[in-house]
């Protein structure tokens, strides 16, 4: 998310290099390379302008400080109005009232509210250890409704049955009532969409919000609709008490102007970015840290955030006893690190929230180790005997080409695997042997930094 906006941004910033000064000349151009990066990205036309102006106000006649260039104050001045644009801080769900909390999800259809209903359902009982319930009134599609059920079983929720020849205010009295008696602490209201804003859609979601009498109300918004679902987050808020949104397949928008235009225009907080098709693909909103991710300086705490919840410690304690004592490392070492790293959304979602240079072709190196890729390289490990994993130089030709055969890929594939993980138990074995200080000796700038030593 965010690719284009962020390459525009930093070539903005450039060319203001080698001026000693923010002035009014030398700015105007690169006010416009800004102005276009934003309006490319489709983010509105009145936050466009707005944007410019408070950056233009903030940034002419600005003293450029001993440490920072002219690039660099502006870098600072964009990231700050990124920041206020965006919300300013966290805002966590409030779920602070008399159980069951209702929290309903409105917006259009194929917005991803069933999917957004289950990753949220899933967020709650694992992070804030809550009982929820699910239910679906999209009484039009009795699709959606067999789908939540089937992804409230696979997430752990309650689920409370609905049907299409039900009334969906009958729906919620039923799953008020379900919910109380299942002691659920949340409920979370599916609500059905339409391919556009009309009237008889809003009157129905504004009789089940009243209904539900809804504590949270999440507008739902696929982060790819552009300009459409600008129009759409204005219609639904004048017409619901939004407390909130959720950005749907931000993993697959580069340009991400729709969460710049929709939290300014509606003034309603951002709570959540779905990243991806897995029930856990769903990330907290922190503005902060997004700004940070647009103009390229990444989101270490999020990163930081997600390694905690998602890779075992378990496993990586393991390891580390083994390589202590001397036992190598092996390929089914290799195929824990690459599950561990596709849980995480793999290499692409880390590289995501890692700061990097402006040098650096980050869509190549995401490219060279996108989840497709990693699944390809678990599959031929699969392949393998216990020995070839425990042994992998017994590993010939005959073997290669049978491993190869059973997980239908190439030879050439399995001897780049190999390779990689020749590669890799180098560099356990370095570490096993000397830690960090060894392997740090043989980088550029031999060592450890100041104060790390």
């Amino acid at each position: 998310m965010f690719e284009n906006l962020t390459g525009r941004l930093s070539d903005a910033a450039r060319s203001l290099s080698g001026k000693g000064r923010i002035t009014e000349t030398n700015i105007k151009d690169t006010l416009r390379q800004v102005r276009l990066a934003l309006l490319e990205a489709d983010v509105a036309l009145p936050v466009v302008k707005s944007f410019i102006d408070r950056i233009r106000e903030k940034a002419v006649g600005e003293e450029v400080s001993k440490s920072l260039t002219p690039g660099q104050a502006l870098v600072k001045i964009i990231h700050g109005e990124l920041v206020r644009i965006l919300g300013a801080e966290y805002a966590p769900l409030d779920l602070k009232a008399q159980p069951p909390v209702v929290v309903l999800l409105a917006g259009l259809q194929g917005a991803g509210k069933t999917t957004t209903a289950a990753k949220l359902a899933k967020r709650l009982i694992e992070k804030d250890k809550k009982r929820v319930m699910l239910v679906s009134v999209d009484v039009y599609r009795p699709a959606a409704i067999l789908q939540l059920e089937t992804l409230a079983k696979e997430v752990g929720a309650l689920h409370c049955p609905s049907s299409s020849t039900d009334k969906p205010v009958a729906i919620v009295d039923r799953a008020l009532d379900d919910a109380r008696r299942s002691h659920a602490d949340v409920l979370i209201v599916d609500t059905a969409g339409r391919l556009h804003v009309d009237e008889e859609m809003m009157q129905e979601v504004v009789a089940v919000h009243a209904r539900a009498n809804a504590h949270e109300t999440l507008f739902v918004v696929d982060s790819m609709a552009g300009q459409d679902a600008v129009n759409a987050a204005a219609a639904f808020d004048s017409s619901l008490p939004l407390t909130g949104i959720v950005l749907t397949k931000a993993d697959g928008d580069a340009k991400g102007g729709v969460a710049l235009s929709v939290r300014e225009i509606t003034g309603k907080p951002i709570r959540f970015l779905g990243i991806g098709e897995k029930v856990d693909a769903l990330e907290a909103f922190h503005p902060d840290r997004m700004a940070s991710r647009i103009l390229g300086m990444g989101d270490v705490l999020s990163l930081v955030e997600e390694i905690e919840d998602k890779v075992s410690k378990d496993k990586a304690e393991k390891l580390a006893r083994k390589l202590k004592k001397g036992r190598g490392f092996d390929l089914s070492d290799l195929k824990d690190q690459l599950e561990q790293m596709m849980n995480m959304g793999g290499m692409a979602a880390m590289l995501d929230k890692l700061p990097m240079p402006g040098n650096v072709n980050s869509a190549a190196l995401k490219d060279s180790a996108n989840e497709k890729q990693l699944s390809r390289q678990v599959a031929i490990i699969n392949s393998m005997t216990p020995g070839e994993r425990r042994f992998p130089k017994i590993i010939n030709g005959s073997r290669k080409k049978r491993i190869a055969a059973g997980c239908g890929l190439q030879i050439q594939d399995v001897n780049r695997l190999l390779k990689q993980f020749t590669q890799m138990e180098k560099m356990m074995r370095k570490m096993s042997r000397g830690g960090m200080k060894k392997m740090m000796r043989g980088m550029p700038g031999g060592g450890l930094p100041p104060g790390m030593r």
